[in-house]
């Protein structure tokens, strides 16, 4: 490979960190919907009509998974969270692969 391609994946890679860091909003978790169904006996969601929907972000913690509530208010920003980290995977998904093409060419950790 030539220079001028190394310092183009160089290039790249310094772009992709770039965009990596407007992604602050990140939520690492899976979104979740949900609708239930009371106790009061008369109530609509006993005919089909369940109250809802009541909206979490499912985490792990310590090794465990947890539910987290997102407030109505803030489902929009949870769910842009979910999108940014998603988004981060394939940014670094991105960098992994230039920079398996920089180790191939012996070019990988030297100051780039």
């Amino acid at each position: 490979m030539s220079n001028s391609n190394i310092k183009k994946l160089v290039n790249e890679r310094s772009l992709l960190l770039e965009e990596l860091k407007t992604l602050s909003q990140m939520l690492h978790g899976s979104w979740v919907e949900r609708y239930s169904v009371c106790s009061i006996k008369n109530c609509k969601c006993h005919k089909g009509e369940r109250h809802g929907p009541r909206h979490y972000l499912v985490i792990n913690e310590n090794g465990k998974q947890r539910q987290k509530y997102i407030q109505n208010s803030q489902v929009e920003s949870g769910q842009k969270g979910v999108s940014e980290y998603h988004k981060a995977m394939d940014l670094i998904d991105q960098i992994t692969s230039i920079n398996l093409k920089l180790i191939k060419e012996r070019k990988y950790g030297h100051g780039e």
